[in-house]
């Protein structure tokens, strides 16, 4: 298992077995797989997710439609 973020809007998905993962909140076609284990993300609260998200847009640059 691996979690991907949308370079876009932030989203948080986890996903097994596939290589191109797409964003369904906001349409992106390519979601960039994190550092964030599996296990650490199953056990964020939503708040915690809301601000990994913000930080690693922050950090990687968010992309800009």
């Amino acid at each position: 298992m691996k979690v991907y973020i949308c370079p876009s809007c932030g989203w948080i998905r986890v996903v097994s077995r596939r290589k191109n993962v797409e964003c369904f909140k906001c349409g992106e076609s390519e979601m960039m797989v994190t550092k964030l284990p599996y296990e650490k993300a199953g056990q964020m609260s939503k708040e915690e997710r809301k601000d990994y998200a913000k930080t690693w847009l922050y950090l990687h640059g968010a992309k800009k439609e």
